[in-house]
């Protein structure tokens, strides 16, 4: 068995995967359970206030200062993707680190659309629904992409990147490999 090194701490993980579960839940409880559907929200917005807390002050592979790179460099790094000669990172790649930036605003700004919904200034706005949905979507196209970018990266790089996410761990870094 390969060596491994523990990356991913275990706020991260149970934070990556209580947001899963609370935006599951929000997706399919949206038309039927209004009441489960709003603690989703507000579980989901929750955490999304825990993540950028542990963002700034969290461990070494959990900080914004070490995945989130320039718009050249996420640019380079897709390029790379395309002709198959991609880095290996022991954190976030770029395109992840991108990924998750995209992911968190996007979440906040649902969670916020959504509570806006229960206030009385906002309580039956039709511009306030429609954006509320509208961002749910692109949520629903943001997970699919990093589900995809998540499968993408395991094949290439022959590592079991959920698996990662369930055990905190990765297989050590080689010599060309990105600490």
């Amino acid at each position: 068995m390969a060596a491994t090194v523990k990356i991913w701490d275990p706020f991260v993980r149970v934070f990556h995967w209580s947001l899963v579960a609370s935006f599951a839940v929000a997706w399919l409880s949206a038309e039927d359970a209004r009441a489960l559907h709003e603690w989703a929200g507000y579980a989901a917005g929750a955490l999304i206030g825990l993540r950028l807390f542990w963002g700034v002050l969290g461990t070494r592979y959990a900080r914004f200062t070490q995945f989130i790179r320039s718009p050249g460099t996420v640019a380079a790094y897709l390029r790379d993707i395309v002709t198959g000669r991609e880095a290996r990172y022991l954190g976030h790649n770029p395109a992840g680190g991108l990924m998750i930036l995209a992911l968190i605003v996007s979440v906040a700004a649902v969670a916020v659309t959504g509570w806006m919904q229960t206030t009385d200034a906002y309580w039956g706005v039709d511009w306030v629904e429609e954006l509320h949905e509208a961002l749910a979507n692109v949520m629903l196209g943001l997970v699919g992409l990093h589900v995809l970018g998540v499968l993408v990266a395991s094949l290439r790089h022959r590592e079991n990147l959920v698996r990662a996410m369930v055990t905190g761990r990765k297989r050590s870094p080689g010599s060309a490999d990105i600490t």
